[in-house]
């Protein structure tokens, strides 16, 4: 697929994108419908009303392109995949049940098992970021579309995690590359803020599915970010079981 399709795709996305961000939060402001999934994880009727807002979209700009989501896939078949969406309507669900706004929407496409473009939309924040390309990576920010590039806007290195509590494994990381400070944060915001500068940093161990992570990768990784595993190896995506390996998210130029 060419860059000027996968820019087609992803610009025409981003309406949808806005209006199921909204509708979550109509739904909140109705209560939430919430259920717990098979794995003992929740899932509310806003979860499912955006991905299908999303995935309905997405059949009609990318039809030929299969989509695999958090919430569909019971229905899916195990087998490696090359092209696909990987769709998480919500991500950070529980601050969306608490009412926080680090939640998250999310499209990331892989194509040849590599993340090359996304969409994450944090609606309580209202801000939408995408990419669709090496060097095009965007932020939508009161109305105002604004080129991201990973450039450092703080002195210090300042790390984000999923924890507020990190192992010793994260921690050594983090020590490694002179983190003064992090903050826990629990949605693919994160791959966003370090992508627009705001953080330097983010390292996971082995948790979560490719859906968590795709379109943050593609949006981080296109503004100027390095994203590969604690070994320094390539992610890649369309695993039989769609699990990730370790994580690590920096600024370029950050040095050991």
């Amino acid at each position: 697929m060419k860059q000027d399709e996968i820019q087609k795709i992803i610009l025409e996305l981003i309406p949808t994108f806005l209006k199921a961000g909204e509708e979550s939060i109509d739904l909140f402001n109705k209560k939430l419908k919430i259920n717990t999934k098979d794995d003992n994880t929740p899932v509310t009727n806003g979860d499912l009303a955006v991905n299908e807002m999303i995935i309905e979209k997405l059949k009609t700009i990318s039809p030929n392109i299969e989509i695999v989501s958090e919430e569909n896939i019971g229905d899916v078949e195990t087998k490696e995949r090359k092209d696909l969406w990987l769709i998480d309507p919500i991500d950070g669900t529980n601050s969306y049940i608490n009412g926080g706004d680090e939640y998250t929407l999310n499209a990331g496409l892989v194509i040849n098992k590599k993340a090359v473009a996304g969409i994450i939309y944090a609606p309580k924040k209202n801000r939408l970021f995408f990419s669709y390309g090496t060097n095009n990576a965007y932020e939508i920010k009161n109305n105002k579309k604004i080129k991201i590039d990973c450039q450092k806007l703080n002195d210090k290195t300042i790390a984000l995690s999923n924890s507020s509590s990190p192992s010793d494994k994260i921690m050594r990381i983090l020590d490694n590359y002179k983190v003064v400070k992090f903050k826990s944060m629990r949605s693919s915001l994160k791959f966003c803020l370090i992508a627009n500068g705001e953080f330097d940093l983010y390292a996971a161990n082995p948790r979560a599915k490719e859906w968590d992570i795709a379109a943050g990768h593609a949006i981080a990784e296109n503004a100027g970010a390095i994203v590969s595993t604690h070994d320094n190896e390539p992610i890649r995506y369309g695993k039989s079981d769609f699990s990730n390996p370790s994580l690590l998210v920096r600024k370029r130029d950050l040095q050991c």
